[in-house]
């Protein structure tokens, strides 16, 4: 079994795609932790805010079938491909952390996730994982919270 982070987003619906996504998660990883739930303005275009959050949880996909599975639980929410990568969206699901693993794949499989380096990814990770360890830095994540200009992208607690 991996242990796995992983970044959940949405723009549209975000509470209503969120808790279905948690559910979903729940009915097929078992036992996940999952952190508060933050809002943030959207990052690389124009667009309603997000809201983001972090789960961890093992599994025992590898990588890639993990990505595609994700992939569908997206999909079978109303994810648009035909769009540009960067638009609002109901859910968006990305491999964060895979145990130590450094890789990337088809899909935008990208492991560790370069969002990492955004606070809608790094705050909600640091909050469940802070002594997780960045795999190419080595850094843990509360760390990388830790020295994050946080002015530069704030957040706001949201519930869900």
């Amino acid at each position: 079994m991996a242990r796995v982070y992983l970044s959940l987003g949405s723009n549209q619906e975000p509470h209503h795609y969120l808790r279905a996504a948690l559910d979903e998660l729940r009915a097929r990883f078992g036992h996940i932790n999952v952190s508060p739930a933050y809002r943030s303005a959207a990052v690389g275009f124009d667009g309603a805010d997000f809201v983001n959050l972090a789960v961890g949880l093992d599994t025992d996909l590898d990588p890639n079938a993990l990505n595609d599975w994700l992939h569908a639980l997206e999909d079978h929410h109303g994810r648009r491909r035909d769009v540009p990568r960067y638009a609002d969206r109901t859910l968006d699901l990305d491999i964060v952390l895979y145990d130590d693993l450094v890789t990337q794949g088809p899909g935008h499989l990208d492991i560790p996730r370069k969002e990492l380096k955004h606070a809608f990814v790094l705050k909600p990770l640091a909050d469940i994982a802070p002594d997780v360890r960045h795999p190419v830095s080595g850094s843990t994540m509360a760390e990388l919270w830790a020295a994050f200009p946080v002015e530069r992208e704030p957040l706001k607690l949201e519930p869900l």
